[in-house]
């Protein structure tokens, strides 16, 4: 979500593997450093 609206509805599988969004993408840098 962002700003109150969300910003990616999708398959699990397929945000954590392709996000489509700058927000997304940036989220998971930040949480999945392994």
């Amino acid at each position: 979500m962002a700003d109150g609206r969300i910003v990616e509805d999708r398959t699990p599988d397929a945000f954590f593997t392709a996000p489509e969004s700058d927000r997304a993408k940036d989220f998971l840098s930040k949480i999945l450093k392994h």
